[in-house]
Formats: C-alpha cells, structure tokens, sequence
C-alpha cells in the first residue's frame, strides 16, 4: 500500500528520498571572462545611467562621482576626493572649483589644520544627486522592464554578488 494507490504494496508513508545521479550544476566560468563580459555590459548600460549630455548643466560623469563620494563618505580633503576617485591632484582641484561655483559643494576649514579644507555637498547639491540617481533609475527600469521574468530573476539574483564586487572596489 503507497500514499498514492491505497490497493498496492509498499510503505504507507514516504521514505528516504534516494539519491538519484547527480545532475553537474552550470560550469563556473573564468574570473576573466565574467569580468570581460561584465565590463561590457556595465560599459553598455553607462550611457542609460548617464542620462543626455547637458542635461544637468555643467555635470559631467566626473563631477557626479565626485559629489556621490562626498555624499557617501562625507567631508574631505580635496586630496582624499582625488585617491578615491582615481585621477590627479591639480585636475580634482580644478574639479572643486568648477562645483563650488555651482553651489553643489562648499568649502570649510578642516578643524585638524586650518590650512587646509574640507568639501562637502551643499543642499542644493544633494538634491542634484538625488534627481540624477531618480532619472538613470527610470532610465534603468524601463531597459528592465523589457526583460523576460526569468532574466529578471537571474538579474535579482545576482545583486549581492555585484552589491559585494562593488563594496571590495571601495576606497
């Protein structure tokens, strides 16, 4: 007698799952090709995040990284900007003159040397950011939405190994 046929022989409950052969999972692919295949889609998808040129006045892609750093780390030095965003001294300097005349940043004194400054987003240049990251969001959505439910689950599913790649790049 089975759970399913009353009337045959056999146990009346389920028994021990038997292990049946294994099926091979998907093959782990090279760390070099997932980073050449994810540079590409990653340098496909920029244009979408960066929205049209001049739609935002003067900000370019480097002047918006500059103020999403400020806006995650916080005040800095000028020098601090400049390592974290990877490009040299006097161009970063260049850089914060041009978005503290837009007013999306500003200078104090740093309290640990007078000499020398911090920056930091004004208000009117947390609001930027926030409409900027708001509008490539959209952008992004609309290119997700396009996708089949399948490759939206894959895409789910892979954010904490991005999210993880990304927190490893930091600082």
């Amino acid at each position: 007698m089975t759970a399913l046929d009353p009337t045959a022989p056999g146990p009346t409950a389920p028994g021990p799952a038997t292990p049946g052969p294994a099926t091979p999972g998907p093959a782990v692919p090279e760390p070099a090709e997932l980073a050449e295949r994810l540079r590409i889609a990653i340098q496909d998808l920029l244009p979408a995040l960066r929205g049209a040129r001049g739609e935002h006045g003067d900000l370019t892609p480097s002047r918006q990284a500059a103020l999403g750093a400020l806006a995650t780390q916080g005040p800095m030095r000028i020098s601090a900007l400049a390592t974290r965003l990877g490009i040299a001294l006097p161009t970063t300097s260049r850089m914060v003159d041009l978005l503290d005349a837009s007013g999306w940043i500003e200078r104090t004194p740093d309290p640990e040397d007078r000499r020398a400054s911090l920056i930091a987003l004004t208000d009117p240049g947390r609001e930027l950011l926030r409409t900027v990251r708001r509008e490539a969001a959209t952008r992004l959505a609309a290119r997700i939405e396009k996708l089949s439910p399948e490759e939206r689950r894959t895409l789910y599913a892979a954010l904490p190994a991005l999210e993880s790649l990304a927190d490893s790049m930091g600082p």
